[in-house]
């Protein structure tokens, strides 16, 4: 097939998690022998930080401008057997008006963002997606699962709303044997509504435990933010560099959005890179959450302080290290990036009008869209 696909970025992982799960999507799409053309808006933000100018496995494209964009490349658009626009793409009310009306493939809109999404069309500000254009797509395409899939539908009137959750490369990610050099670790791009949790879980038990060892990567965090005196600050952390950041972890600490807590079924990317690695996650908890790790056995869950501390201070190594083997086979058998690009190929397959273009493979189910 030929897939296009309107993204955020796939070229810097800057202060976004859309480029990690882009480029793990976009890989094992063309493993699988299919043609992605990717577009991406030029900014200036993206611009001074690209880990990633010219991924190897798609074409990119680089635009300033729609107008110009659809002259150069419109025609490709309008052939391509399914177009994908996602979330926070510049202009994506633009774009995604064009392309409903004139793409001739299976057209989908990829939300990334999915419970900041709807609070946005609540409100009447949301820049990329209108309720109008929600039963136009073919697919709505769902980084968060659950009762939210059904409002969608019922609520906007979603032809079909399904998840597309976020993925690990276990290319990428994997355990490495080396001493560890933090007792708890989190990673994450600074939010308003994710910092007292932050401060609660990670940076009130280094407070407490003045002998732990703490560390806190990411951008956009205010100038003359306090850390404890035993917590050290990355400003930014290349995904490259994520699998040593993780196993040089004893734990690692995931703390969740607040639309994404409300929702519910909304696991975050760094949590199952993470579990990818083998290093034991503490979590906050949302409703859910037990559809991606079994608590307890796969996950820990904590709220508070003195939760974590015990985490740290009185769970043994062996019981440790068992608990982040098993999350680790979690993962590989459910959230790879190369599962993920399955379902999505699942999920263009069950168009009924699309079925006659693939090739249906042995064992492989395929659930009809409702058209």
């Amino acid at each position: 097939m030929k897939i296009v696909i309107f993204g955020l970025s796939i070229t810097s992982s800057w202060g976004n998690g859309h480029a990690t799960t882009y480029r793990g999507l976009v890989r094992e799409l063309a493993k699988l022998g299919h043609e992605i053309l990717f577009l991406e808006r030029d900014v200036p933000w993206y611009a001074t930080s690209r880990d990633l100018p010219s991924p190897p496995y798609c074409r990119t494209v680089l635009y300033n401008s729609v107008g110009l964009l659809l002259g150069d490349y419109g025609r490709e658009i309008m052939e391509a057997d399914c177009v994908i626009v996602g979330s926070y793409v510049p202009d994506g009310i633009e774009i995604g008006r064009w392309v409903t009306r004139k793409a001739k493939g299976i057209t989908a809109f990829y939300d990334i963002d999915t419970p900041v999404t709807l609070a946005k069309l609540e409100r009447g500000d949301c820049e990329y997606l209108t309720p109008e254009l929600i039963p136009i797509y073919r697919l709505y395409l769902s980084f968060t699962g659950g009762p939210i899939l059904e409002r969608i539908r019922e609520q906007y009137g979603a032809r079909e709303a399904v998840p597309l959750y976020c993925s690990v490369d276990p290319e990428i990610h994997y355990p490495v044997q080396q001493p560890a050099k933090w007792d708890l670790g989190y990673l994450g791009t600074y939010s308003t509504d994710r910092q007292p949790p932050l401060e609660r879980m990670l940076c009130e038990p280094a407070t407490l435990w003045k002998e732990g060892r703490f560390i806190v990567a990411g951008a956009q965090y205010p100038a003359g933010t306090a850390w404890p005196d035993n917590m050290k600050h990355i400003e930014h952390l290349p995904p490259e560099q994520h699998r040593e950041f993780y196993t040089a972890q004893r734990f690692t600490l995931n703390i969740t959005r607040k639309y994404m807590i409300q929702a519910g079924y909304s696991p975050s990317v760094r949590l199952f890179e993470a579990a990818a690695c083998a290093v034991p996650v503490i979590s906050d908890q949302w409703p859910g959450i037990e559809e991606f790790f079994i608590p307890g056995e796969e996950i820990l869950l904590a709220s508070t302080a003195k939760e974590v501390l015990g985490y740290l201070q009185e769970l043994s190594d062996e019981d440790r290290q068992a608990m982040g083997q098993r999350a680790r086979k979690r993962v590989l058998r459910s959230h790879t990036a190369g599962r993920r690009a399955t379902e999505l190929l699942d999920y263009i397959a069950g168009c009924e009008n699309f079925r006659s273009k693939l090739p249906l493979s042995g064992g492989t189910h395929y659930g009809l869209c409702r058209l």
